[in-house]
């Protein structure tokens, strides 16, 4: 991202509309707060208040660098994840290729900040997206754009908004392979396929660059099943060259790529033959920048191949303890406006102790349920817990706990809040 569009995040005022930053910190500005390097314990920050570790973003951004550049893959991570320009500018600086989005409103955020490469991993049919899509093209010539397509009628509609639009460049499209009977979007069939890019070939809104999917869909994935499906991608992605189909492209776009199966991806595009063109191999995994302490530490390709490294769950709510009415039972100042809570419960790991500051392990602490605004937290009886006490929480899913955040304090080991995390939702 140009340096002035991030000077103008840091140039931000802070006030009432970022939750738990210090009220007496209104009026500074982002890089102003930041300066005064303060402790998010004692610095004047309120409960409830997500945190990024720094040393674990960076542990994260290196790995995925190195792993993508190791297997000969071009990167384009999902910038869903956190939506945060900042961390997007990061992830360039890695050598990522580009950012993918999944809906246009989060295309039109990249390119408000910059975003030269977009991988649009879904299909676009609503026509006053594609009017600005239209617009963005034939306004920089250095933009490029790809979006999926798995339907004649998507063809269609896209080709009418384009034309309408008055588009004078083709928009590049790759024909999205379903993952199976029951999965997500996609055309089912290989038959299925070549009817979307016969019809890619008949308008001239559009250009065929490639082939894709999503292996995360898989029906009762295993890696069997999902290098199975790869190898249909892959032998896809030659008929379609050898078909001729992508003679009016440069390369020739392959691109799958969760955060659960990658190393299936990287196994399989391996294996990709020489074609008529140079081939891109676009992984998309997002989620890895953060990580999590629980749907992703269990799905991650590192636990399968722990000799390429590990990624460290950089996210951490801080909440504090409001209400003890039993021995067995406490609550917290934070709920499901501020914790992801989809697919697993926060996690209890650590307590600082109100009256010392001493930050110890959260043995026998449970977060059993989240209401709106409270944690419910099951003890053990003998557990020293009292109102006051502060309990950091790991997270599940982290692309459901950015998006509670807007401005988001990026923190040291040692609790020091050396930046904040602009994110756009």
């Amino acid at each position: 991202m140009p340096a002035d569009q991030l000077g103008q995040l840091r140039h931000e005022r802070v006030d009432h509309r970022f939750k738990a930053l210090p009220p007496d910190a209104d009026g500074l500005t982002v890089a102003e707060l930041a300066a005064e390097r303060r402790s998010l314990f004692t610095g004047g920050f309120t409960t409830p208040v997500l945190a990024l570790s720094a040393e674990s973003v960076e542990h994260n951004l290196d790995l995925l660098q190195t792993y993508s550049e190791r297997h000969g893959l071009a990167f384009a991570p999902h910038g869903k994840t956190s939506m945060s320009p900042q961390l997007f500018t990061r992830q360039l600086e890695r050598g990522a290729w580009g950012i993918t989005a999944a809906v246009p409103h989060q295309a039109r955020v990249y390119r408000a900040h910059g975003i030269q490469r977009i991988f649009l991993a879904n299909e676009i049919v609503d026509a006053a997206a594609l009017r600005w899509l239209a617009g963005e093209l034939n306004r920089d010539p250095d933009f490029r754009f790809i979006a999926y397509v798995d339907s004649v009628r998507g063809v269609e509609l896209m080709d009418q908004a384009l034309t309408a639009a008055g588009a004078t460049r083709p928009v590049d499209v790759v024909v999205e392979l379903g993952a199976g009977d029951g999965a997500r979007t996609g055309a089912r069939t290989e038959a299925e396929c070549a009817a979307v890019a016969d019809a890619v070939a008949a308008v001239t809104t559009l250009r065929l660059v490639g082939v894709c999917g999503y292996e995360g869909e898989v029906p009762d994935a295993d890696g069997d099943k999902v290098r199975a499906w790869l190898r249909r991608l892959v032998a896809l992605t030659a008929d379609f060259d050898a078909a001729g189909r992508f003679a009016d492209s440069d390369d020739v776009v392959i691109s799958a790529g969760g955060s659960a199966w990658f190393d299936a991806v990287a196994d399989v595009f391996a294996e990709v033959p020489t074609l008529s063109r140079p081939v891109l191999k676009l992984l998309r995994s997002g989620a890895y920048v953060s990580h999590d302490d629980g749907h992703y530490r269990h799905l991650t390709p590192f636990n399968r191949v722990p000799e390429e490294g590990a990624l460290q769950p950089a996210l951490r709510l801080w909440a504090q303890v409001v209400s003890r009415p039993g021995p067995t039972q406490a609550f917290l100042n934070a709920g499901k406006r501020d914790a992801a809570y989809d697919l697993d419960l926060p996690e209890a790991q650590v307590v600082r102790d109100a009256r010392t500051g001493e930050i110890r392990p959260a043995t026998g602490i449970e977060v059993s349920g989240l209401s709106d605004q409270h944690g419910w937290v099951r003890t053990a009886p003998d557990v020293d817990l009292e109102v006051g006490d502060w309990i950091g929480m790991g997270l599940s899913h982290p692309c459901t706990a950015f998006d509670k955040w807007q401005l988001i304090p990026l923190v040291e080991a040692d609790g020091t809040v050396i930046d904040y995390i602009r994110t756009f939702f």
